[in-house]
């Protein structure tokens, strides 16, 4: 399957056939990782790393995955360019777009809930790149999702577990210091219900993420015959869950006159100690494995015993957004043709 071109904003747009491509692809590439078959795929090709939020594995990883295809990651910043904003002048988005276009083969762009004044304000910046642009644009972590942490999160949890269809999956708030956006978690929400996983998600009240998002992973599940449950007990979504993932986020109420209020979300958090993954909790899962995204707010959002236990794989999971970016990079950047394994 090639994917010359394809943008990725969201596993939402892709199709099963697809990310199964990238799934595949990313497990030949962790097996084979210096192998000559992919180590020239984006010879003398620039991949423009485009961060308004600094990150650490998303920088090393994507510009590890750039060099081990043979091509370079250029780390771009906005207060290194001169970009227009709504209290300044400068170069617009369709401008930017256009000429980056001219110079690389592909843009990653990180944009998180600081950097942006409302919900969904991300998004709409990377939209405007691909409507504006002529390479493919892929999200390195937006307000509103992170496709590159789901297709790791998924690849890693198959390691473990195998075929993922019919087990459940528990995304649990964590109370925390972070007061992080729903990018992650909607995006986890999203392509497990989509492969066939039972999916529950628990927080307090006041803590809802998208409706949107909730409706499309209810399609997702109904379409699948799977569970979609909410549940805004602390306990109750352990039972028999096979994963847990466990994830501050940030309330609906985050963003007050244009302006994102994070000593306030921190403040309110912090009053939900018991939203914490203990030993207790995960005594109530069928043994189930232990995921985050990193960074971990340990003592908060999970234990040390639970993180760094026997059934964690946060490192497992952080290795594969090297893999499965590399998988996107070859699939989206060159003309690699993927043809899974019968």
């Amino acid at each position: 399957m090639n994917l010359y071109g394809k943008h990725l904003l969201c596993t939402q747009d892709w199709s099963v056939e697809e990310l199964e491509a990238v799934l595949g692809l990313a497990k030949k590439m962790k097996a084979n990782r210096y192998s000559s078959k992919f180590t020239s795929l984006l010879q003398y090709k620039s991949f423009l790393m485009f961060f308004y939020n600094p990150s650490v594995r998303t920088r090393q990883s994507f510009e590890a995955a750039a060099t081990e295809l043979g091509g370079h990651a250029q780390f771009l910043e906005p207060k290194g360019m001169r970009l227009k904003t709504s209290k300044s002048a400068g170069e617009t988005n369709e401008d930017a777009a256009k000429v980056m276009s001219r110079y690389g083969a592909g843009i990653g762009i990180r944009i998180l809930e600081d950097k942006v004044s409302r919900y969904g304000e991300g998004h709409t910046l990377l939209k405007e790149y691909c409507e504006f642009g002529t390479m493919p644009v892929i999200s390195m972590a937006h307000d509103k999702f992170h496709p590159c942490q789901g297709l790791a999160d998924v690849q890693g949890a198959r390691e473990h577990l195998g075929d993922l269809r019919g087990k459940k999956i528990l995304v649990v708030w964590g109370h925390g210091a972070l007061a992080r956006s729903w990018c992650s978690v909607q995006e986890s929400i999203l392509i497990n219900s989509r492969l066939g996983m039972d999916v529950t998600v628990a927080h307090p009240e006041g803590y809802d993420l998208d409706p949107e998002v909730i409706k499309l992973a209810k399609q997702n599940c109904k379409k699948n015959g799977t569970k979609f449950e909410i549940t805004n007990d602390p306990y109750e979504g352990y039972r028999n869950a096979h994963i847990v993932y466990s994830r501050n986020w940030m309330s609906p109420k985050a963003y007050q006159n244009g302006e994102f209020k994070k000593p306030e979300e921190v403040e309110k958090a912090l009053k939900y100690p018991e939203w914490i993954t203990d030993t207790k909790k995960m005594k109530l899962t069928k043994n189930a494995l232990y995921t985050h995204p990193m960074p971990v707010d340990r003592g908060h959002e999970v234990t040390d015993e639970v993180c760094s236990g026997p059934r964690s794989i946060i490192y497992d999971v952080a290795e594969n957004r090297l893999h499965a970016q590399k998988a996107i990079m070859a699939l989206t950047m060159s003309r690699y043709d993927y043809v899974p394994e019968e």
